[in-house]
């Protein structure tokens, strides 16, 4: 109903992309009636809402990072973008390797 913080351990892990889009939209009305949500997720949809703060974990610690910088970013793109060549690269026998 708004005017809440909601914590969301990975909420895609059930959801299609299609539902993850719809979940996008529920959290945009929540943002809009002051809500607030800390989410971990994969889901470059999820990630893609605008204004987040995207918090990476990693070996170094906690750094801020864009959207377009994160990896699940860049290798959800890279797959479609040239999935023919992804899939021939992982699924070849380790004998052609």
């Amino acid at each position: 109903k708004g005017n809440g913080i909601y914590l969301l351990d990975e909420p895609e892990a059930a959801l299609s992309p299609g539902r993850q889009m719809a979940a996008l939209r529920t959290i945009h009305q929540l943002v809009e009636a002051s809500s607030q949500f800390v989410i971990a997720t994969h889901s470059p949809i999820l990630l893609s809402y605008p204004h987040a703060r995207i918090i990476q974990f990693d070996r170094s610690g906690l750094s801020e990072v864009a959207y377009e910088d994160t990896e699940h970013f860049f290798v959800t793109r890279d797959f479609l973008n040239s999935y023919p060549h992804r899939l021939e690269q992982l699924l070849k026998d380790d004998e052609d390797v």
